[in-house]
């Protein structure tokens, strides 16, 4: 028997991550309903947490290191479901802090039906991902060649915001996109865009444009089943039901 042999297939990878302030981390981390089950502050910083069945570890930052520009770190957590892990930690959010951290640090990022993962920020700067253990190996990082005109643009400003977390990037390519393909596009995709500049505008503090963009919504004509589809393109449909409630 060789020595590779004798090795056990059972081993567990534990991310340890720069932590910048032991008091912000644990009680975010707490917040959101992990255990710690390790906390050293002297001769240096280590902290270890456990939530459901998996851990998180922290030590020390680098000197110069700026949670601002969130590079710090991060890692990768595969599930069976995304859906309810982001469910669970914006609900102690809500209970928490009165709301979903949605800017700045700490922060979750949304989580959209049918998305396969979401990120959650720490205080220190870094990354989370949460993602389905079966979402596809080809992923588009960059929108589909197949698309053109507004079905194209409205793909990409789901890579920009989902996977690059890149809400600026995403309203102004949805803003400019209806402009230039608006008129010729199926009325479903302008409400699509539409409601995706509601969501985003909410998301990044700037609310003034949002009865235009609804009312204009309103005035589209939808079968229900493409008011579904519409629905379905928000993390929130509720931000949506002014101008696109539930049939009754």
């Amino acid at each position: 028997m060789t020595t590779v042999d004798q090795v056990q297939p059972n081993e567990t990878t534990v991310p340890l991550l720069p932590c910048t302030s032991a008091e912000e981390t644990i009680a975010f981390w707490r917040a959101l309903g992990f255990a710690v089950t390790y906390e050293q502050r002297k001769p240096y910083i280590y902290l270890a947490f456990r939530w459901s069945g998996f851990e998180l570890h922290y030590g020390p930052a680098p000197r110069d290191l700026d949670p601002a520009a969130e590079s710090s770190g991060g890692c990768l957590v595969m599930v069976d479901a995304v859906a309810p892990y982001h469910a669970a930690f914006t609900e102690a959010m809500r209970r928490t802090y009165g709301k979903v951290l949605a800017r700045g640090l700490p922060r979750i990022t949304r989580y959209r039906p049918g998305a396969s993962r979401f990120s959650v920020v720490d205080p220190s700067g870094n990354t989370i991902i949460f993602i389905t253990r079966d979402e596809p190996a080809e992923l588009e990082y960059g929108g589909s060649k197949q698309l053109t005109g507004l079905a194209r643009v409205l793909d990409n400003a789901r890579i920009l915001r989902e996977f690059k977390s890149d809400d600026r990037a995403a309203f102004r390519a949805l803003n400019s996109g209806l402009r230039r393909h608006g008129d010729a596009a199926p009325p479903v995709e302008q409400a699509r865009a539409l409601a995706g500049l509601i969501e985003l505008s909410i998301a990044l503090d700037e609310p003034e444009r949002v009865p235009d963009w609804g009312d204009r919504l309103q005035a589209l004509s939808l079968t229900e089943p493409e008011r579904d589809q519409v629905r379905q393109a928000v993390a929130d449909p509720s931000i949506l039901e002014p101008w696109l409630p539930d049939a009754t």
